[in-house]
């Protein structure tokens, strides 16, 4: 689990094809004597899982599946990525809980100065975007954000000069893809009253809670 919270703006160092898998090596300044192997770090909110430590560096293998469904396919050296390493029991959870599984990839529709923010529109399937709420929590590449206004397809979010300074999202623009995470409650709320089968039928009362055990 992570926070969503950036702890460092990493650098692609390699991105490796070989027959049998895909490994991706990042420069970053965590220290060396901090990772360990096994350890899992989210790049661009996508947990991955750390192979081999260099001076300055990880390497992480990528399944074909993780390359297909996340931005990493457009990832190449020199591209930065934000890194955060998991969440231990003992931290401050300043963001929300975010498992690293990438939802979907969203499409920056536009990118707006407003006063001292500055927000961003992303446009989402509206399978995926259902699950985004205003006021409710995301995490965009990694990046936990809280949404400001929700549409069938699309959601936007105002990011401060802190985050936008400390984050890869600086550098993205109109028609820019970045990763998304939906918010776990959400998704597993959706999954309870069976919205996949029975949106329309499913009704969140006083008796359904009762009945699955939450009264």
């Amino acid at each position: 689990m992570f926070t969503g919270l950036i702890e460092d703006l990493g650098t692609v160092r390699e991105l490796r094809r070989e027959s049998s898998r895909v490994r991706l090596t990042v420069g970053t300044a965590i220290p060396s004597a901090e990772l360990h192997l096994g350890d899992s770090v989210a790049v661009n909110g996508i947990c991955l899982t750390v192979v081999a430590i260099g001076n300055g560096s990880f390497t992480a293998d990528i399944s074909p599946e993780t390359l297909e469904r996340s931005t990493l396919i457009d990832l190449s050296a020199g591209s930065r990525v934000n890194l955060e390493r998991a969440l231990r029991l003992s931290d401050r959870l300043g963001g929300h809980l975010v498992s690293g599984h990438v939802d979907a990839v969203a499409t920056i529709s536009e990118r707006l100065q407003d006063h001292n923010a500055v927000r961003f529109t992303f446009r989402l399937p509206a399978s995926v975007n259902r699950f985004v709420a205003e006021k409710g929590s995301v995490a965009i590449d990694g990046i936990s954000l809280t949404v400001n206004g929700v549409t069938d397809e699309t959601f936007s979010v105002a990011v401060i000069p802190h985050t936008l300074t400390m984050t890869t999202l600086q550098e993205k623009n109109s028609g820019d893809r970045v990763n998304i995470e939906t918010d776990l409650i959400a998704r597993y709320i959706a999954r309870l009253l069976g919205v996949e089968e029975t949106r329309s039928k499913a009704t969140l009362n006083l008796d359904f809670l009762a009945k699955n055990g939450f009264l």
